[in-house]
C-alpha cells in the first residue's frame, strides 16, 4: 500500500502540527521567556544543556563534551542524555539565559509537533487515509502516558524515529535514493537526541534490517537499484558515525566514574509493574484521578505511568482485526507493540533463571549499551507508535463499517472528528508552566570556578541554568548520576564557612561561594551567612541578595 501524499498535504500537516502543539502547550508560547514547561527541575537542565552545546560551538568546538558544570570533571556533558541534535538552536540559545529559555519553550513544542508530523507523514505511507493518519498522530504525540515526560526533552524528542522510518519506506519503495539517504540522516539526527531514544530506534533498525535482508533473500522484495544502494551505504556509515560520536564520552565516562554504571538493583527501582499500562499520570486532566489506585503503589510514578489512552487502545485493537492493513503488517506491528510493552517492564533482581522473568534482562545482560539505561519503561516510545499506527487504521475500519451501514459520508466524518478529539483530551494536562527565576548578577561577577551553596541534586538543576549567564566554571551539576568526588566534597564543606571546608576548597581551586539565602532554610547551609570568617582568608559580600564569599 502507498499514499497519493503530495507536498501541498505535507506542508498543510506540518502546518497543523505546529498549531496543535500550541493549543495543547497553552498557555506556555506566551510565556516564552518567562516561564518553562512542567516544572523547575531537569527542563532547566535541558535549557542549559542546549545552550551550552552551542557555545561550546562557537567558543571551542573541540571541547563540546567538556560542559562548565561539575567542574573539575571531564566530559561532564555526557553526564546525562545530551541533545547535540539541536545544536544549531543551541547557537541562539547561547546569547544569554533568556535566549537560552526561549529556545527551550520552542524546541519543546516543536518537538510535540514532530512527532505528530512524522506520526502523520508514516500513517499515509504505510495505506491510511488523512483522516486515519491524524489519528496516528495525535496518538504517537499525545498519548496520555507522555504527560508524565514533559520534563523530560529527550524522550519529547522522538518524531525523528516515525519521520526516518517513512523517508527509508517511502524511499525503498520508489527506488528514491535521496529519500533514502535523508531518512538515514534523520535518524543519524535522532540518534544525536541521547540515546535514551536513540538506542532503542538503533536496535528497531537493525531487526528492521534483517528482515529486509530475509525478504531480498526470499525473492520477497526485489534487489534496490545501485543508486539506492549507494545512498543506503552512505546513510548507514553517517549513522554509525553518529552513533560512535555520541558514544565515546559515555563510554569514557563510565571507565572513569565505577560510580555511573547501572546495576540490575538500581533499574529494577525505576522498571514498570504489569498495573504501570493502568496508570496514567498524575498531570491527566482525565484520567489522573481515575487511575491513581493503579498509580500509587508505584515508587517512581512519572517513569512507571504507561497508560497508552483508551480510546487509542480500542482503536488499535480494531486496526489489529480489520483488513485496512495487510495481514503481514498488522501482525508485525502487533508483534512489535507487545515486545515493546513487554520489554518495558525492565528488569527484576534476583538471581539464577528468576532474573529473565522479564526479556528486559536479557538485553540488560546480553545487548550493548543496555546496561547504561536507567529507564526501561521509556521503550514505551515505540510501543506507542506501534498503537499509534494501528488506531490509525481502527478509524478507518469503523469509518468504513459506518458508510456501509447508513449510506452517509457525513456521519463517518463526524464520528472521525468526534475520536480525534477524545484521543486528545485524553492526552490534555494541563502544562504547568512555572515561573523561571532570573540569574542572579552574583553569577556573572563572581570569579571562576564557582561553588553554590545549597548543594544538592534541585539546587544544581537551577545552577546549571543560572550558570548560562556567561558559563563559568562551577563545582555544582546535575546529571544522571552525581561523582563520587562531588559528593564527598558536599560531606567536607557541611559546616562552611569554617577552616576544613575553606581547606577542602582551596585545595580544590574554588574562588567563589555564592550561599543563597532564600534557598538555604532548612539545609546544612542555613546559617552559612551569619558565620564568623576571621583567619578564614575570606571576604563577603552582598551581591544582588546572594552572599558571596571570595577566597584570598
Amino acid at each position: 500500500m502507498t499514499s497519493d501524499l503530495s507536498r501541498r498535504e505535507v506542508v498543510f500537516a506540518a502546518i497543523g502540527a505546529v498549531a496543535l502543539a500550541v493549543v495543547m502547550s497553552w498557555p506556555l508560547v506566551v510565556h516564552l521567556g518567562s516561564d518553562i514547561g512542567k516544572d523547575l527541575g531537569d527542563p532547566l537542565l535541558q535549557a542549559w544543556q542546549v545552550s551550552w552545546i552551542g557555545h561550546a560551538l562557537l567558543e571551542r568546538p573541540l571541547d563540546l563534551w567538556q560542559a562548565n558544570t561539575f567542574w573539575p570533571n571531564a566530559d561532564t556533558l555526557a553526564f546525562s542524555d545530551a541533545l547535540v541534535g539541536y545544536a544549531p538552536a543551541g547557537l541562539v540559545a547561547q546569547e544569554s539565559p533568556h535566549t537560552a529559555l526561549i529556545v527551550y519553550n520552542l524546541l519543546f513544542v516543536a518537538a510535540y509537533g514532530l512527532a505528530f508530523l512524522g506520526a502523520y507523514l508514516l500513517g499515509r505511507e504505510l495505506g491510511l487515509g488523512r483522516i486515519g493518519a491524524i489519528v496516528a498522530g495525535v496518538a504517537f504525540a499525545y498519548a496520555p502516558w507522555k504527560l508524565s515526560q514533559n520534563g523530560h526533552m529527550h524522550v519529547l524528542s522522538s518524531g525523528g524515529i516515525p519521520l526516518a522510518l517513512f523517508l527509508l519506506l517511502r524511499g525503498y519503495r520508489r527506488t528514491r535514493s535521496r529519500l533514502v539517504l535523508a531518512g538515514w540522516l534523520v535518524a543519524a539526527w535522532q540518534m544525536t537526541l541521547g540515546f535514551t531514544l536513540g538506542l532503542q530506534f538503533a536496535y528497531l533498525l537493525a531487526v528492521l534490517g534483517v528482515l529486509a535482508v530475509v525478504a531480498l533473500a526470499l525473492r520477497a522484495i526485489p534487489l534496490p537499484d545501485r543508486r539506492v544502494l549507494v545512498a543506503t551505504g552512505v546513510g548507514v556509515v553517517v549513522f554509525v558515525a553518529a552513533a560512535a560520536f555520541m558514544a565515546r564520552p559515555y563510554l569514557q565516562v563510565i571507565d572513569e566514574h565505577p560510580e555511573a554504571r547501572r546495576t540490575p538493583a538500581y533499574v529494577e527501582t525505576f522498571s514498570p509493574e504489569l498495573r504501570s499500562f493502568l496508570a496514567a499520570p498524575a498531570q491527566s486532566w482525565l484520567w489522573g484521578d481515575a487511575s491513581h489506585r493503579a498509580r500509587a503503589p508505584l515508587p517512581a510514578p512519572d517513569e512507571m505511568s504507561l497508560f497508552p489512552g483508551l480510546a487509542i487502545s480500542l482503536l488499535a485493537l480494531l486496526g489489529c482485526l480489520g483488513s485496512v492493513f495487510t495481514r503481514r503488517l498488522r501482525v508485525g506491528l502487533t508483534s512489535g507493540v507487545v515486545a515493546c510493552a513487554a520489554l518495558s517492564l525492565g528488569v527484576r533482581d534476583a538471581s539464577g533463571l528468576d532474573r529473565y522473568v522479564t526479556p528486559y534482562r536479557f538485553l540488560f545482560d546480553f545487548a550493548p549499551g543496555w546496561d547504561g539505561v536507567r529507564t526501561p519503561g521509556r521503550i514505551n516510545t515505540l510501543t506507542s507508535l506501534g498503537l499509534a499506527l494501528l488506531a490509525g487504521a481502527g478509524l478507518c475500519v469503523l469509518l468504513r463499517y459506518l458508510q456501509t451501514r447508513t449510506q452517509a459520508p457525513g456521519v463517518a466524518a463526524v464520528v472521525g472528528v468526534a475520536l480525534v478529539g477524545v484521543i486528545l483530551v485524553e492526552g490534555l494536562g494541563p502544562l504547568a508552566h512555572p515561573k523561571v527565576p532570573t540569574p542572579p548578577a552574583a553569577v556573572r561577577v563572581a570569579e571562576a570556578p564557582q561553588l553554590h551553596l545549597p548543594a544538592g541534586f534541585h539546587d544544581d538543576l537551577v545552577y546549571s541554568y543560572w550558570s548560562t549567564a556567561g558559563y563559568p566554571a562551577t563545582v555544582n551539576g546535575a546529571g544522571g548520576f552525581d561523582p563520587d568526588a562531588y559528593d564527598q566534597l558536599r560531606k567536607n564543606i557541611k559546616g562552611f564557612p569554617d577552616a576544613q571546608s575553606v581547606a577542602a576548597l582551596r585545595e580544590l581551586g574554588v574562588r567563589s561561594v555564592l550561599l543563597h539565602p532564600e534557598r538555604a532554610d532548612g539545609t546544612l547551609w542555613a546559617g552559612a551567612a551569619a558565620k564568623p570568617i576571621s583567619g578564614l582568608a575570606l571576604t563577603r559580600e552582598s551581591v544582588d541578595g546572594v552572599i558571596l564569599f571570595r577566597l584570598r
